[in-house]
C-alpha cells in the first residue's frame, strides 16, 4: 500500500498532519461558531414563536375587549333609555304640579282683581254719592239764596 501511496504522491505523515489539522479545525469551528450560531438561531426561533403566540393572544383579547365594550355600550344605552324615562316622567308631574300651582295663583289674582274692583266701584260709588250730596246742598242754599 505504501507503493500505491507513493505512486499518486501522497506523503502519509502529511495526510495524517492535514487529519488531524482537519480534526481540530473542525471541533475548534463546531465549538466556537456552530453552537453558538445553533444556539442564536433556536433563541429567535422560540422569540418569534413566542410573538406569534403573544400577536394570537392579543388578538383574541382585542376580539373579546371589542364585545365587551358593545356590552358595556349596550347596558349604558338602556340605563340612559331608563334615565330619560323617569326624568319624562318627573318632568311631567312637576310639570302638572307647576301648572296646577299657576291656576290656583291665576284664580287668587283673579279674586283679588275682583276684590279690588268692587272696593274700587263702591269707593266711586261713595265719592259719586258724596258728591251728589254736594251737589244737592249748593243746589239747594242756590234755591233759598234766589227765594229770599
Amino acid at each position: 500500500m505504501e507503493s500505491l501511496l507513493d505512486a499518486f504522491g501522497i506523503d502519509w505523515k502529511l495526510l495524517t498532519a492535514q487529519l488531524v489539522n482537519f480534526g481540530v479545525l473542525f471541533v475548534a469551528l463546531t465549538w466556537l461558531l456552530y453552537k453558538p450560531v445553533m444556539k442564536t438561531l433556536d433563541e429567535r426561533s422560540q422569540k418569534i414563536a413566542q410573538g406569534v403566540e403573544d400577536a394570537e393572544l392579543a388578538s383574541r383579547k382585542a376580539a373579546t375587549a371589542d364585545e365587551d365594550a358593545a356590552l358595556v355600550v349596550k347596558g349604558a344605552e338602556t340605563e340612559a333609555e331608563t334615565i330619560v324615562s323617569s326624568a319624562r316622567d318627573l318632568a311631567g308631574t312637576e310639570k302638572a304640579r307647576i301648572v296646577k300651582e299657576a291656576d290656583a295663583r291665576a284664580a287668587q289674582i283673579a279674586a283679588d282683581a275682583d276684590a279690588r274692583a268692587t272696593e274700587v266701584a263702591a269707593k266711586a260709588l261713595r265719592d259719586s254719592e258724596k258728591e251728589v250730596a254736594r251737589l244737592a246742598v249748593l243746589a239747594a242754599e242756590k234755591i233759598l239764596r234766589d227765594s229770599k
